[in-house]
């Protein structure tokens, strides 16, 4: 039997395999845990790149399973076992699994769901299952929270599965913790020695949300005028593509695309300006984490989040998504600039702390000071 004053959280994922979502519920599991609140964080396979961060007192359960559908049987078994105060999941699939096992459990859990991307653009994407968005408007009413990462995505998820706006609460992802200590990391590379070209940095998977393609013309037409380099941190299935238009445009001396990098706050805090090209987001995390990092920022006004941090471009310029000119001119005039806003002091608005306080409000957990341990 459980004591009454247990308020378990579990948390939700498909797996820890390397991506925004997975590293920001990895840091919300550790910053509850670290404010001595129990977490499990329940996974349908333990595997990926974030899985050495989740911190000892946290309590890692596997369902085993090969997909996220099939994980349903052992995840209603775990919360008939387990019967946590309450369950947050993220990502469609996950969300929608976890309101099948809540209902199947025939327990009284808190179920939050969190939506981290702009649904009507996952829709558009080949890779979107067509049922998904039709499962999201039977199961996402059942509910008792529903958190989205920034209000361009609430206001697309209202609009997408027919959901009334005032159910949907808005929670801004928090920066990576370790940060401030992470950027200081040593970073040797031949592009970063004194007198070198300004190091334009990019970061995210080679996909087409991404859309780096933009991006690289626009830096062609960057290097027109100016000296400089770019670095797009990140891998996928988009990397032969963008390699060969690299190659088509003549200027393969001055991109690199160095893969999936544990780190890349060094890279953050050493560039002369990071860009963001995407073509659609939920909450842009590497935008916040790079104004983190002190560096000069430029992003697309993509649908959703960057128009919000950047608040409507006090703090960056904001270009239309896919149009290559317009960011290769606001590239130009950012590095051409001698003077930049204090991007970090915006970036404050992002830390764990007001992350913490909105989930643990929609869980309805009170907020405990942090413990420090030995």
């Amino acid at each position: 039997m459980k004591d009454d004053g247990d308020k378990r959280i579990a948390v939700f994922l498909p797996s820890l395999v390397g991506g925004g979502a997975e590293r920001v519920m990895v840091t919300l599991a550790n910053g509850f845990a670290a404010r001595g609140v129990p977490v499990d964080l329940v996974v349908v396979a333990a595997k990926g790149e974030y899985l050495a961060d989740v911190s000892s007192r946290v309590r890692l359960v596997e369902l085993g399973a090969t997909r996220v559908l099939f994980s349903l049987p052992a995840l209603v078994r775990y919360l008939r076992r387990e019967r946590p105060h309450a369950l947050l999941s993220a990502l469609n699939h996950a969300n929608i699994i976890a309101l099948w096992a809540r209902k199947l459990s025939g327990t009284k859990i808190r179920l939050v769901v969190s939506e981290r991307n702009t649904l009507s653009h996952d829709l558009s994407s080949d890779r979107f299952e067509r049922v998904v968005p039709w499962l999201m408007r039977l199961s996402y009413p059942a509910a008792d929270a529903i958190v989205a990462v920034s209000s361009g995505v609430a206001d697309d998820l209202a609009q997408t599965v027919c959901l009334p706006r005032e159910r949907i609460d808005v929670v801004y992802n928090p920066i990576n913790t370790r940060l401030a200590a992470l950027c200081q990391a040593p970073l040797r590379h031949p592009w970063l020695k004194a007198g070198q070209p300004p190091v334009i940095v990019a970061a995210g998977r080679l996909t087409v949300q991404k859309d780096f393609a933009t991006l690289i013309d626009a830096f062609a037409e960057v290097r027109r005028t100016h000296r400089a380099r770019l670095v797009i941190l990140g891998e996928g299935e988009l990397r032969a593509d963008l390699e060969a238009r690299i190659d088509a445009l003549g200027i393969s001396d001055d991109v690199a695309l160095p893969g999936f990098v544990d780190n890349p706050y060094p890279w953050m805090r050493q560039a002369s300006l990071f860009v963001l090209s995407s073509a659609w987001e939920g909450f842009c995390n590497v935008l916040a984490e790079a104004m983190a990092c002190g560096t000069p920022v430029v992003s697309t006004d993509c649908p959703s989040g960057s128009a919000e941090i950047l608040e409507d471009g006090k703090w960056g310029r904001l270009v239309p998504v896919g149009d290559a000119p317009a960011l290769a001119r606001a590239i130009a005039a950012t590095l051409d600039d001698e003077t930049h806003p204090d991007v970090r002091h915006r970036a404050r608005s992002f830390d764990l702390h007001q992350a913490l306080h909105g989930y643990l409000h929609a869980l309805r957990v009170t907020m405990p000071k942090e413990r420090h341990f030995g």
